[in-house]
Parts: structure tokens; C-alpha cells; sequence
């Protein structure tokens, strides 16, 4: 079953084509990797499907609604959420705060509840605390809930963004470079993590330079050049590809 086509997506902005052209299906219930050299519009492709930017042309469908050109906010609450390349915390707020805004995506609760707190509003923000700790459970970081995401150290941090991404009950997540600036051992612990998120059953779409994790915890791998895609097909397939060869290591 398909649940995110893309077809034919490209942006420009002034004189760069950062993506042109792109078109590709990600299947329920697998884990899908976009890669390519800096440059090649990886970023700019989830910004696409996320909401943050629209396409110049081209259609998104997710779960068949055509989503290019909404909001992030309705196409979170769709089931379609993300992380970011450049950690997008709150700072000031603790590890656990932080999880429950990604809740709130699906809280009914408006800000004249949350004002007045009527009980209505009072369970459902336990709810969204519970469901929040579940999730840095699941991650194996709710030790890390009472302390300032601020203060924590990076890879903690990736962590927490990855529990809050999880917290608005994705089908799909889009996850930008999370191995980026991990050891070893946080980018072992990082693979383990996205396997059992996909076999909760929620799909998984990452972008990512780490061929080593890409290659173990891939099921399909879409490569990018310049903005357009040059290979789509499972990890063995496209480590073979003569032009992603060439992409990555040159005509010599």
C-alpha cells in the first residue's frame, strides 16, 4: 500500500533548481532513505512534503489528500510529522514539556480551555503528559523528563526531538539527518530505535549522509544529485547503480 506519492515536485529559488522533477511512492511499513552529496536538495525535499515550503509544481498525496501547499500544522495533524536537521527545542522547557507539545498537535483543548482550565482540559492535559512519558519510555530517555532540554547533552537532545515527533502519532515520520553529530554509539543505539519504530507500524522517511546506518535499517533508498532523482530501489541495488557510484566517487 502506498502512503506518500510524490509526483513531479520541483522549487527554485532565483537562479538554483534545488529540487526538479521528483517523483517517488513510499510503501506502508517500511523504512525509505533519501540520499545525495551536499547540495542536492535533501532538505529542501522534506521541507516540500512537511508543510514549510510549497512546490513551484507537482503533487504530494498522503493516505490519497493532496498536501502540497497546506500548513505543517494540518499536515501534522494529518500524520505526517518530522524532526529537523538543526534541533528545533524549546530550551527553557524540560525534556518532557518539549514531548508534550508534539501531543498538543492532537489535543481538542483551545486556548480559552487552557486559560481557564475547566476539567474537561485538565484530563486531557494528563492525557497528553501520559502519552508523552510513554513515548520517552519507548525511548528508554524518561529519566531525562524533568530536566531542561537546554541543558542536555546533544545526542540527549536528539532523543527528546525524536519522543516529540512521536508524541503527535505519526504514520509517517520524516526524520532529517538524525545521525547527524552522534558517536558510535549513539548512532547504534539511533538504529535500533528507527527499527522498532517501524515495526510499531509507522513508516519511516529519512535523510541522511551515515551509509553505514542507511544501509542497515533501509528497506528502499531514493538518491538525489542536483536536485533530481537518479536511483530509487533497495539498498543493494543502488549501491551498485554505476551513476550513484559516480556521484559519490567520481569518473575515476
Amino acid at each position: 500500500m502506498t502512503l506518500l506519492e510524490v509526483s513531479g515536485i520541483s522549487k527554485r529559488f532565483g537562479g538554483v533548481q534545488a529540487v526538479k522533477d521528483v517523483s517517488f511512492r513510499v510503501r506502508k511499513g517500511v523504512v525509505k532513505a533519501v540520499i545525495g552529496p551536499n547540495g542536492a536538495g535533501k532538505t529542501t525535499l522534506f521541507d516540500l512534503l512537511s508543510g514549510f515550503r510549497a512546490p513551484d509544481r507537482g503533487t504530494v498525496r498522503f493516505r490519497d489528500q493532496a498536501i502540497q501547499g497546506r500548513e505543517p500544522h494540518e499536515i501534522a495533524a494529518l500524520g505526517l510529522s518530522r524532526t529537523f536537521q538543526n534541533l528545533k527545542l524549546f530550551g527553557h522547557m524540560t525534556a518532557l514539556e518539549n514531548v508534550m507539545v508534539g501531543r498538543h498537535a492532537r489535543g481538542r483543548a483551545g486556548m480559552l480551555a487552557g486559560m481557564l482550565s475547566p476539567p474537561a482540559a485538565r484530563r486531557e492535559e494528563r492525557a497528553i503528559e501520559e502519552r508523552a512519558r510513554e513515548e520517552m519510555r519507548f525511548l528508554s530517555i524518561e529519566p531525562l523528563a524533568g530536566s531542561p532540554a537546554g541543558s542536555l547533552a546533544y545526542g540527549q537532545q536528539r532523543a527528546v526531538e525524536l519522543a516529540r515527533a512521536l508524541a503527535a502519532e505519526p504514520e509517517l515520520l520524516l526524520l532529517d539527518e538524525p545521525a547527524a553529530g552522534l558517536n558510535m554509539r549513539e548512532t547504534a543505539e539511533l538504529a535500533e530505535r528507527v527499527l522498532r519504530i517501524r515495526d510499531r507500524g509507522i513508516t519511516v522517511l529519512l535523510v541522511e549522509h551515515d551509509m553505514s546506518l542507511v544501509m542497515r535499517i533501509s528497506d528502499e533508498v531514493a538518491v538525489l544529485c542536483f536536485g533530481q532523482k537518479i536511483a530509487d530501489a533497495d539498498p543493494r541495488t543502488v549501491q551498485r547503480d554505476p551513476e550513484v557510484v559516480r556521484v559519490y566517487l567520481g569518473d575515476d
